[in-house]
């Protein structure tokens, strides 16, 4: 009892509520009535139509310890604000306007001195801004020498953002460690889910069963299934298993979190801006390259014209990079067939990655206990083998040579 059947060919996927279509598993019979696992099934059918390819046609369900697991989870008797880009500029104005209120002063105080033998020479941070202001357009150079710092800045991090999600939507994808994962939860949810008309035969399931598998207990409670499944899968399907080679199989936790926390909204906002204030910057070098003399012109304006020409095209890139990257996360929740909330036009990637950083966080901590068992493990075996060999070598027999009077007697007859 409790042998998995290969699956049929793949095709068309359901949620598993029609039942005039015949489902493309075997029924599973377990020895024992086992604990429901109550995920939202997905099936695959024998016709295609214009539905997109899903990642459960990919997933390959492995063959598991049935009697081990049975004995687990059989029923029993019942007995963490960023700041907007946007504010960078305005308040470097208001910071303008400030020193041009104490220039002012300082102009003042610079005149008056002149008249009087005795005035109080200016303090050299004020002497050092008066110099400063005698610069043709100095407000002007310094707003566009401030953006440029900043234009780098945010475009950067808007580009290191894009290529984190880039990166997660290949893992979730087409990561063999994710899919070696998903196919063991497949493997024991149909085992636990076996004649139900409604959960079992699954071909796949939504994921939001992911963070619940640390809350369902073994018969006699002393280990979740989420716990059963890293074992399982530590010790059938990773060869480093216990060893600093061993590399965990899912995305980062954290870098999940942090694809979490984002927002295409924010993107096309952030690049909006950048796009706008670029023009004003590029306004604002003009006006000081019309009234500059040759000799206040270079290097501002040589500078200037450079960093202009290049933000241009790192502007365009990042909103080509944009709708890419919002292209290929729409793929990737389609992909596992999750849908937005009602309301919502679709999937967000707070609620798409919150999923996995959440199982990621559980899988990891239950992943690095279980690597450290296997290590203590081995470290006992070597440690018992080296035990043997010791006992062996100090109850070899050594080879009898005859040395007594009867051999002596012997040698002279």
């Amino acid at each position: 009892c409790g042998f998995l059947f290969p699956p049929l060919p793949t095709g068309l996927f359901g949620l598993g509520m029609n039942q005039d279509r015949v489902a493309r598993k075997q029924l599973i019979e377990p020895c024992r009535p086992m604990k429901p696992l109550y995920w939202t099934r997905i099936q695959l059918h024998s016709k295609r139509d214009s539905s997109p390819s899903l990642i459960w046609e990919k997933i390959e369900e492995p063959s598991i310890d049935c009697h081990e697991f049975e004995e687990l989870f059989s029923k029993t008797a019942v007995k963490e604000r960023k700041k907007p880009i946007s504010d960078t500029i305005s308040k470097t104005k208001a910071k303008q306007r400030a020193q041009s209120d104490e220039l002012e002063k300082i102009e003042k105080h610079s005149r008056s001195s002149k008249d009087k033998e005795n005035a109080k020479s200016l303090d050299k941070p004020e002497q050092f801004l008066y110099e400063l202001s005698l610069i043709p357009n100095f407000s002007e150079r310094v707003f566009c020498i401030l953006f440029q710092s900043t234009f780098s800045e945010s475009i950067c991090s808007i580009r290191r953002k894009l290529e984190l999600l880039q990166k997660l939507c290949e893992t979730l994808k087409n990561g063999p460690g994710v899919m070696q994962v998903l196919g063991l939860v497949l493997a024991f949810g149909n085992y636990m889910n076996a004649g139900n008309k409604t959960r079992g035969q699954a071909d796949g399931f939504g994921l939001d069963i992911l963070p619940k598998l640390k809350d369902v207990k073994s018969s006699d409670n002393s280990r979740s299934l989420l716990s059963y499944i890293v074992s399982y899968y530590l010790r059938n399907f990773d060869e480093d298993a216990g060893k600093e080679q061993c590399v965990f199989p899912l995305a980062e936790p954290q870098e999940l979190f942090q694809a979490s926390q984002m927002k295409f909204e924010d993107f096309q906002k952030d690049l909006r801006k950048l796009k706008k204030d670029l023009k004003a910057c590029e306004a604002e070098a003009g006006k000081v390259y019309q009234v500059s003399s040759a000799e206040h012109m270079q290097p501002f304006k040589e500078n200037m014209e450079q960093f202009i020409s290049q933000a241009k095209i790192d502007q365009e890139s990042q909103e080509a990079a944009l709708t890419e990257t919002h292209k290929c996360f729409l793929e990737t929740t389609a992909y596992y067939f999750m849908k937005p909330k009602l309301g919502e036009k679709e999937v967000s990637p707070n609620v798409f990655f919150s999923v996995w950083h959440e199982f990621s966080s559980d899988f990891k901590d239950a992943w690095k206990k279980e690597n450290k068992l296997i290590l203590q493990e081995r470290v006992k075996e070597a440690e018992e083998v080296c035990r043997q060999k010791k006992g062996k070598s100090l109850y070899k027999v050594k080879p009898r040579h005859d040395s007594g009077i009867k051999a002596k007697i012997s040698m002279k007859t």
